[in-house]
């Protein structure tokens, strides 16, 4: 039989050696046999349910929806006790009794802040509470995000295992037919010993791989707070994103790196109103009775105070300049944040799409190439050819079958970078 006959047989054989690697991976462990396959959506929703972070995030919403219940009330009234027109010479000198002047007086005063002041306060709390919430949300992106590249890192992993175990059943046909040559007399010992090293080679990424895979289930167990035995279910379709980039880029300040700004905007314009409003006057009004020596009619005073700011100019006028920079610090800085994060968008984006067409590139072209190599090449060896050529295409082959895995995992993450920038309706607290 000639080396092209030997050559055509073994790439349609070629065709059907992935079949062992599919029953392979639908016959898993018994320990992942009793157990439903965790998807990405599955293990992102178990992580929020049980996030400490998140558990923070609400009760520091919670207390930012308290303190704002309280913005904007008056002040406690003050309640007065005393001795008014207390002689201190005479035969009645410190008693109470001893002028027809002298009273014992209670008295209530209440301070009159005014509505603009209130007013502030009260926005300056709405915006702790809007800081807060967006926090919580962001928090919850950033968990999404988080577990969504271990997922994936996971996946991956295991998605190299398989892919290099399926391999192995080509290797050791490879030593085993070294051997025979050995046997016949038409090899080297020096043939089969690198036979052997390249499936030890093999091995060696199989293990890699699966070392991958159990840290990447490790970090996966810190955000769902339990081992993750579990086999993962199918992967989402990376080549299909939620939004386009052109959402992506007019929705800049509803992703999670940005939901915070409007707020701190809103709080420094509310401690700008909070200073202008300290040059207004304050009011206070007050009532007291006081109680005369007996025989003596008793008396009630009023009392009307009211704040003077008068020299403005080196108290309020420099708070409200302060205020203002702090004012214009935030919103230079919230401008700079959306220049920074729109740029990392359009980076993130075309990496995606980088990536994508190197691993349809690698699915499509580049793996049939390699396994038709080996598959000629074997051919020739068993056709009485030289074992290296063999060799090196395994090489090339294990070596494109292990980027092809790995940059899917890529692949992966990047769009887990780009599909939860934005929070979805049930990410708001």
């Amino acid at each position: 039989m000639s080396i092209l006959s030997y050559g055509v047989r073994a790439i349609v054989a070629r065709r059907w050696r992935w079949l062992p690697w599919v029953v392979s991976a639908l016959i898993v462990s018994p320990a992942w046999a009793v157990s439903p396959a965790l998807t990405l959506d599955q293990a992102q929703q178990q992580a929020l349910s049980h996030a400490p972070q998140i558990e923070a995030r609400q009760a520091r919403t919670t207390a930012a929806r308290e303190e704002s219940a309280r913005a904007g009330a008056l002040p406690d009234p003050q309640l007065t006790v005393g001795i008014d027109n207390l002689a201190v010479q005479g035969p009645g000198a410190f008693t109470a009794g001893g002028d027809s002047m002298t009273m014992r007086t209670v008295g209530i005063t209440q301070t009159l802040p005014s509505a603009s002041k209130r007013g502030a306060e009260r926005a300056f709390a709405s915006a702790n509470v809007q800081l807060a919430s967006a926090a919580e949300t962001t928090s919850t992106l950033a968990i999404r995000q988080q577990v969504a590249d271990a997922w994936v890192s996971a996946w991956g992993a295991h998605h190299e295992q398989m892919m290099l175990d399926a391999l192995k059943t080509a290797w050791a046909q490879d030593v085993a037919m070294a051997e025979a040559h050995l046997r016949s007399g038409t090899g080297s010992a020096a043939d089969v010993l690198a036979a052997r090293m390249e499936a030890l080679d093999l091995a060696n990424r199989i293990d890699t791989a699966a070392a991958d895979e159990a840290q990447a289930r490790a970090r996966l167990m810190r955000w769902l707070g339990q081992p993750v035995d579990q086999p993962l279910g199918d992967a989402p379709d990376f080549g299909v994103l939620p939004v386009d980039e052109a959402a992506l880029l007019t929705q800049l300040d509803r992703q999670g790196a940005l939901l915070e700004w409007p707020a701190r905007e809103s709080a420094a314009e509310a401690a700008l109103d909070e200073a202008k409003a300290d040059k207004h006057p304050q009011w206070s009004v007050g009532m007291s009775y006081g109680s005369r020596v007996r025989g003596l009619s008793d008396m009630v005073s009023l009392q009307v105070g009211v704040s003077l700011p008068l020299f403005t100019r080196n108290r309020q006028d420099r708070g409200i300049s302060a205020r203002a920079a702090d004012l214009d610090a935030v919103q230079a800085e919230h401008e700079d944040a959306r220049r920074e994060q729109a740029g990392a968008i359009q980076a993130a984006w075309a990496q995606w799409q980088a990536l994508g067409q190197q691993v349809r590139r690698h699915r499509d072209v580049l793996l049939p190439l390699a396994e038709d190599r080996s598959a000629l090449a074997l051919a020739a060896y068993r056709g009485g050819g030289d074992i290296q050529p063999l060799l090196q295409a395994r090489r090339d082959e294990l070596s494109h079958h292990a980027d092809y895995a790995r940059m899917q995992a890529d692949y992966g993450r990047a769009w887990a970078s780009l599909a939860y920038l934005l929070p979805t309706q049930g990410d708001a607290p």
